[in-house]
């Protein structure tokens, strides 16, 4: 899984919206299933999932997209699986303008739409706002509501899209917990009544 894209959903959808490739080459390069792909392109799969450009984080460059785009069997490859990853400047508290500090609750706002599996404190930690902030935008009982305009945090440079990346790896080991707490629960329950 090592050679496979970041967000490789994500990154599927912007193949499949922005060029000419074929649902194999775009399900081979994701390692996603050519099904999911076509179902992608339906509009089926993948509903509310934000393209990710992989471009711009230069894991594709635009010659190698054109290069596939004119073979159908070539398959795409990638740049490179140490994408500007670096431990150097390990969290130092960024200063943020005031102009910006109104994007916060904006920033919340899109991570709660577009990300809806983030806990509250996970986004308060990423935006750098308060747990309560987050509850009361996802409620929609934030004092200033009606005036938010959900606004993508790592366009504005809140934080880095891998900043984003591992907070949702974080939250989908957290569901699979759950989940696998609640089926052994369920599992226990039903041995129970059948005994």
């Amino acid at each position: 899984m090592s050679d496979a894209p970041l967000m490789p959903m994500a990154t599927a959808v912007w193949l499949v919206e922005n060029t000419t490739l074929t649902f194999k080459q775009i399900a081979d390069f994701c390692k996603l299933h050519e099904v999911e792909i076509q179902g992608i392109a339906d509009g089926e799969v993948a509903k509310g999932i934000k393209a990710y450009n992989p471009i711009i984080s230069g894991q594709l460059s635009r010659e190698e997209i054109e290069m596939s785009s004119k073979d159908e069997t070539r398959p795409l490859q990638i740049k490179s699986s140490d994408i500007e990853i670096s431990n150097s400047e390990k969290k130092i508290k960024k200063y943020i303008p005031l102009s910006k500090r109104q994007d916060k609750p904006d920033s919340a706002l899109w991570l709660i739409k577009h990300h809806n599996i983030l806990k509250d404190s996970q986004i308060a930690k990423l935006v750098g706002i308060t747990k309560n902030s987050v509850t009361s935008i996802r409620n929609k009982s934030y004092w200033n509501y009606n005036n938010l305009n959900p606004k993508d945090p790592v366009a504005l440079n809140l934080f880095t899209q891998k900043d984003l990346i591992e907070a949702i790896e974080k939250a989908e080991r957290r569901i699979k917990r759950e989940k696998k707490k609640k089926k052994n629960k369920i599992e226990l329950i039903l041995h129970r009544y059948n005994e």
